[in-house]
């Protein structure tokens, strides 16, 4: 996976009110998660600011990263688990992080890129990309930056489904049943099928 800077303030301010005036100087109210437990076991947030000029490059790109923030000096490795818009103008209002490390795996999603010309397309069909992320579990270090998924030889209605694939390290957290992508027929396909029945 590929790796990026962010920097950030620790946050002093909680709440509403003092978020909205973080806002409106161009800072993201942010959250990491790690492994810090309070005494009934409920994992800790770690609540900082970053400003959107940084987290531009992580949240507007196709690319998942690991982020390594670094928090009033503080140095923490992280990926992005949740985004909040505001639902009229789509700013961005609060990151969630997860924080990584080396020995624990972690689950997230990694784009999908179908590779090759299909068989079905050559016989007139249209490929249909059902989901654009495969959800995988593994440690951050061997998680690839895409998925390769290879269609040359998928024919006309047929799919590929989660549970066909497998990827050297990495466990498979999407459900085996869900559709990756499909040969759909058209109306090119169905024709020449008819013209070869005659």
């Amino acid at each position: 996976m590929k790796e990026i800077e962010v920097s950030g303030k620790k946050r002093v301010d909680l709440g509403k009110k003092a978020s909205k005036l973080l806002r409106k100087e161009g800072l993201v109210p942010c959250n990491i998660y790690g492994n810090k437990k309070d005494e009934n076991g409920n994992i800790v947030a770690f609540s900082f600011v970053a400003p959107m000029t940084e987290l531009r490059k992580v949240v507007y790109t196709p690319h998942v990263y690991v982020v390594n923030l670094d928090i009033d000096g503080e140095k923490r490795k992280a990926v992005m688990k949740e985004l909040q818009f505001h639902p009229v103008t789509d700013a961005l209002l609060h990151v969630d992080f997860y924080e990584v490390t080396e020995d624990k795996p972690i689950t997230i999603g990694i784009p999908v890129k179908l590779n090759g010309l299909a068989q079905g397309v050559r016989d007139g069909g249209r490929i249909s990309l059902s989901i654009r992320k495969i959800y995988v579990t593994a440690p951050y270090q061997v998680i690839p930056e895409r998925l390769d998924i290879d269609v040359t030889n998928l024919m006309l209605g047929k799919s590929i489904k989660v549970g066909e694939l497998s990827f050297e390290g990495l466990e498979l957290a999407t459900p085996a049943e869900v559709v990756v992508c499909s040969v759909k027929a058209t109306r090119a396909s169905r024709s020449a099928a008819a013209a070869a029945e005659k």
